[in-house]
């Protein structure tokens, strides 16, 4: 029972990250996620084959900190009233959704100290950390991407395509971790949690 609420809590936290996307979205004019059926608490309409469930098993068998992510919320920027700010926050709401779920998790643990609500807070802190690295296509990169000149912000696009594979090396090389731990640790100390130990 444990290891299914374990479980249902990192579904949880992608469903809530990619939510959030959606609604801010929607409330600025985009209504792609809508019309597709996202803005939705059903994890099973945010997850992806690939990249929440076989690369995470994967990475917790070979003994590393696991990492994935939901199918991504579609957003036609175009659709925003203000597509270069609203972007901003579009791209912003993941990562505070995921902050603010964190927070709920550590209130329960104080309350009651299950492991499971830790591990949900650490769930929770790393996908925000993670997505806001300013890396194309993390979350980041469209934050970077809204407050550049257009002329800096079309070039910095254009590493899209390499992104992940930027990523993945830089997880493999071990650099990943040391960038977002250290910071969930920091976000850790506000939520009043114990550290993540590494």
């Amino acid at each position: 029972m444990s290891l299914a609420l374990i479980i249902l809590i990192f579904l949880m936290t992608i469903t809530v990250h990619e939510l959030a996307h959606g609604v801010v979205a929607y409330l600025c004019g985009d209504m792609t996620a809508k019309q597709e059926g996202r803005l939705t608490l059903n994890p099973l309409k945010h997850i992806d084959l690939v990249w929440t469930i076989l690369l995470p098993a994967v990475l917790l068998l070979m003994g590393m900190p696991a990492i994935g992510m939901a199918k991504p919320v579609p957003v036609n920027f175009m659709n925003l009233r203000n597509p270069r700010i609203d972007m901003i926050w579009v791209a912003a709401a993941g990562a505070c959704a995921n902050i603010l779920f964190a927070a709920l998790l550590g209130f329960m643990f104080r309350l009651i100290p299950w492991t499971g609500w830790l591990y949900g807070v650490y769930f929770n802190l790393g996908l925000a950390v993670f997505n806001l690295i300013p890396i194309p296509p993390l979350d980041g990169s469209r934050i970077v991407a809204g407050i550049l000149p257009p002329h800096w912000s079309y070039r910095y696009g254009r590493i899209e395509p390499y992104g992940f594979v930027v990523i993945l090396v830089l997880f493999w090389l071990g650099l990943l971790p040391r960038v977002v731990l250290p910071l969930v640790n920091i976000l850790c100390r506000y939520i009043g949690v114990p550290r993540l130990m590494f």
